[in-house]
């Protein structure tokens, strides 16, 4: 398992490294083959609300961002419903590619992919996680237990080294075509906020640190960052300004954007 970064600035370190891994994946050659973009996730690398959806449609494959399409704008509205924005939570998917004609993930990317996922929350560290969906739900469950029973049920599990209060919601598409599913949609949503004003959960109990040995000599001095920083980095200008909010675009292979 990957060391976890402690600091913010290391974990938004961290959070790029598998943005620029997963940009450049193959592991499902008919995904790496038909994709436009790589949808990595966007919102708040400090946010305490992830949301976790199936996989990128049309639009997010056109714009390399998540829940851009009709979904995404019914997902806002009821954001803004519960007095959130888009900016102040995470948004990503189980699949970081959309597969053709949008048909379901299959397990094998489901497989493929969760690692992506799980670096997310271990390294964006939220106290709530809402699955919008069956693949997301049953994913991170780690049961098959489908969302109709699910949703509107928050329980804590453990992902990793990482404790969180899961809550599966039906996704905001299936929504759209089923009001009495919106209606519903729209009463778990109202829960949000009681679920965050809890705080995280216990965490398990992590191995103490071992500190490193001193080294024989003194390190060379590290060159001026100027001289080596080149264009300007928008994620270093958010860490300058205390900024949080950050957009993760794969269709840009070395940008990351603000909100």
């Amino acid at each position: 398992m990957p060391t976890r970064p402690r600091s913010p600035a290391q974990r938004r370190d961290a959070l790029k490294e598998v943005f620029n891994q997963a940009r450049t994946c193959t592991r499902c050659p008919e995904l790496a083959a038909t994709r436009h973009t790589v949808v990595f996730g966007a919102g708040n690398a400090d946010a305490e609300l992830m949301f976790v959806g199936e996989a990128p449609g049309a639009s997010e494959d056109e714009q390399g961002l998540p829940f851009v399409g009709r979904a995404g704008r019914l997902l806002d509205q009821l954001l803004e419903e519960i007095a959130l924005e888009r900016s102040k939570v995470w948004i990503c998917n189980v699949l970081k590619c959309r597969p053709p004609g949008n048909r379901d993930p299959q397990p094998l990317e489901i497989e493929n992919c969760q690692e992506y996922l799980h670096r997310q929350v271990e390294l964006i560290e939220p106290s709530v996680i809402c699955t919008l969906g069956n693949f997301s739900t049953k994913l991170l469950r780690a049961d098959p237990t489908g969302i109709t029973r699910l949703h509107g049920a928050p329980e804590v599990i453990v992902l990793g080294s990482r404790a969180v209060r899961l809550y599966p919601l039906y996704h905001p598409a299936a929504a759209l075509y089923t009001p009495r599913m919106l209606q519903t949609l729209r009463e778990d949503f109202a829960r949000i906020p009681e679920l965050l004003a809890l705080g995280a959960p216990e965490q398990p109990a992590r191995e103490p640190l071992v500190p490193a040995a001193a080294p024989a000599a003194p390190e060379p001095p590290e060159p001026d960052a100027e001289a080596l920083a080149g264009p300007v980095d928008p994620l270093a200008q958010a860490q300058a300004a205390g900024e949080g909010a950050i957009s993760l675009e794969a269709r840009e292979a070395e940008q990351l954007g603000l909100f």
